[in-house]
């Protein structure tokens, strides 16, 4: 019979409170994770600097900024980002288009098989960029909505990420905290068995039941009629701008007439505050028609807009344009004007700053016409768009020549979801293919250690060019170095200060008289939850020392109920927030909250099930 714990010490009591207060900061999306963590951090050392506990060092608890899964982690991401700036996976891009065309239902299944094994050993966000222009781009050529594939595309990700120890910065930590604990080192595929089993039953659900799950919802990149228009508004004999200043021009039609420049008889004027506007002045405008509209009528103008080039320059045999007044004879074109949408990935150098910083639409000529987070406008009338601090997962939609969106789509900087498959290939993509086999390679056999293995295989992408410096420092990113590193700390305190022994206890208590694999069940099903509304990691940093508690008191293998943990934490399915690749699938499926719910926790329970079952078999 246990008994109810006895009450913790002051500073144990503490630092469990500071952990839920960290749990639902870690919820709120519209605080930033890296200074929520690097804040807890601060609290943590702070804290324990004025209120001391026995054989507690407070900056002790810096050491987890320098901890080998941290270093690990942070290697992995930039190896990953080699193989997207070099383009190294285009082969099977390219052998997966070819398929989809010929056996779409065959092609389904293995696009969930290659994305789910590519993920065991690379980080999943290159396998979801990878593989999301292929899956938008079939479905429609063949006049198929996306959202019945890409939200299976990125769970199986998920699922395959699980298989091996550098699938994802949740099973480095869980297996190096285990390690710390005295727990023999899980080698790269020592629970791939549980894994693999589990996921192909996983993978089967993807297949047959969740695209029947997930609406028949068009997707607006489809829509390629152009936003913005370009025109002439004329200033007309009887305007009352004549002899008005082009500020009190701009001041009249209003803050957002933008104009390029102004053709004064055959002469290019720029458009200065100061210049005085004469009878005969065309001034260059790109907008909606509505505003235009709106220009002509504040100015006294007559709009033109610039037809098809049909006449021929006798002199040099160039194209002419002829400008007609708009009416429904001669509306409003675009001419060579497309829209696009580009997804902000990781890595990118849009994420964490602003198009202002990076001077995008100077250095592409492309015009921004909206900006998606989740399926929600975060452009707000109040501030310049070029203002907007990115994320990865954001969604920009973007409006300009078709060279210049021919020139991003060769860029390997971007994803660009169009109707079209671009995928990107350097020369340099054999050499980061290699080099991602040979830290594989000397990781799963042991010869190098997991950390080692992929510093070095990070080395050999900078030195051979592979990645520039400042791609490398942009992939890792600050959510999860900082939120690791704050994490460790907070486990740390937990443990010293004898909280993990008293959460521990208090697990017992409520499950005693249960089986032990119910006990394991239910420890996994905690971590399911957490994971789905806090940081991955930080639910696994907490939960490893209690698994190995809990083994402890029964007198149970370790390993099962640490990798309780471990594929607990990596149940990232029911909410769209719970992993980074959820937000890029939601903007790119226009997938809602509630989609993410309907096929993410049938999933989380089939994963949970499966596993309790294969876990109690092969460990207890």
């Amino acid at each position: 019979m246990i008994e109810i714990p006895e009450s913790p010490n002051p500073h144990a009591v503490a630092i469990m409170a500071l952990t839920v207060v960290a749990l639902v900061l870690f919820s709120r999306e519209e605080l930033k994770l890296e200074i929520t963590a690097l804040c807890l951090l601060g609290i943590i050392v702070l804290g324990f600097a004025i209120a001391p506990f026995e054989d507690i060092n407070p900056t002790d608890f810096f050491a987890g900024l320098a901890h080998e899964a941290l270093i690990s982690v942070c290697a992995l991401m930039v190896l990953g980002q080699g193989l997207v700036q070099t383009g190294a996976l285009e082969p099977v891009g390219r052998l997966l288009s070819g398929l989809w065309g010929k056996a779409p239902v065959f092609s389904l299944l293995l696009t969930l098989i290659v994305g789910g094994v590519l993920s065991a050993f690379v980080n999943n966000t290159p396998i979801v960029v990878l593989l999301l222009p292929i899956l938008i781009s079939v479905c429609l050529r063949t006049n198929k909505s996306p959202s019945k594939v890409l939200m299976p595309m990125g769970f199986a990700t998920l699922v395959g990420g699980m298989a091996t120890t550098i699938g994802t910065s949740t099973n480095l930590l869980v297996v190096s905290l285990a390690q710390a604990q005295g727990l023999k080192e899980f080698g790269m595929f020592d629970f791939a068995l549980p894994a693999l089993l589990s996921s192909g039953v996983a993978i089967l659900y993807l297949w047959l039941i969740a695209p029947k799950l997930l609406p028949d919802r068009s997707s607006d990149l489809s829509d390629h009629s152009p936003r913005l228009f370009e025109a002439r508004l004329q200033i007309s004999a009887d305007s009352h701008m004549i002899g008005k200043t082009f500020a009190e021009a701009r001041t009249a039609a209003g803050p957002t007439m933008q104009v390029q420049r102004i053709l004064r008889e055959d002469t290019v004027v720029m458009p200065l505050p100061d210049l005085m506007l004469i009878q005969g002045d065309r001034l260059r405008i790109r907008d909606t028609p509505q505003n235009l509209k709106q220009y002509e009528e504040a100015l006294q103008g007559l709009l033109f807009a610039e037809a098809e080039k049909t006449q021929i320059n006798a002199l040099d045999e160039t194209p002419l344009s002829i400008e007609q007044p708009v009416s429904d004879e001669h509306p409003l074109t675009a001419n060579d004007q497309t829209l696009v949408e580009v997804a902000v990935v990781q890595g990118s150098n849009l994420d964490q700053t602003n198009l202002g910083e990076t001077h995008f639409i100077q250095q592409h000529q492309l015009v921004v016409l909206a900006l998606h987070r989740a399926g929600k406008d975060i452009w707000q009338a109040s501030q310049e768009i070029q203002q907007v601090i990115l994320r990865a997962g954001d969604v920009l939609l973007l409006q300009g020549a078709k060279n210049q969106v021919s020139q991003l789509k060769s860029s390997t900087e971007f994803l660009v979801l169009d109707g079209s498959i671009t995928l990107p290939k350097t020369e340099k993509a054999p050499i980061a293919l290699f080099i991602i086999i040979c830290v594989v390679v000397l990781a799963g056999t042991g010869l190098l250690p997991i950390a080692v293995a992929a510093l070095t295989g990070t080395t050999a992408m900078l030195l051979t060019r592979c990645l520039s410096i400042g791609a490398a420092i942009r992939a890792v990113s600050p959510s999860v170095y900082f939120v690791v590193a704050s994490s460790l700390a907070l486990g740390m305190a937990l443990q010293k200060t004898g909280a993990t022994i008293y959460l521990t206890e208090i697990f017992l208590f409520i499950t005693q008289g249960a089986s032990p694999t119910i006990i394991l069940s239910a420890l996994m099903l905690l971590l399911a939850i957490l994971t789905n509304v806090v940081s991955n990691n930080a639910a696994a940093v907490i939960g490893t020392p209690i698994a190995i508690g809990i083994a402890n008191y029964l007198e149970l293998p370790a390993e099962a109920f640490v990798l309780a943990v471990l594929f607990g934490a990596n149940m990232s399915y029911a909410t769209p927030m719970a992993y980074k690749t959820n937000l890029l699938v939601m903007s790119a499926g226009n997938y809602t909250f509630g989609d993410f719910v309907k096929v993410g926790l049938p999933l989380t329970l089939i994963m949970w099930v499966t596993l309790s079952y294969l876990l109690s078999a092969i460990y207890l």
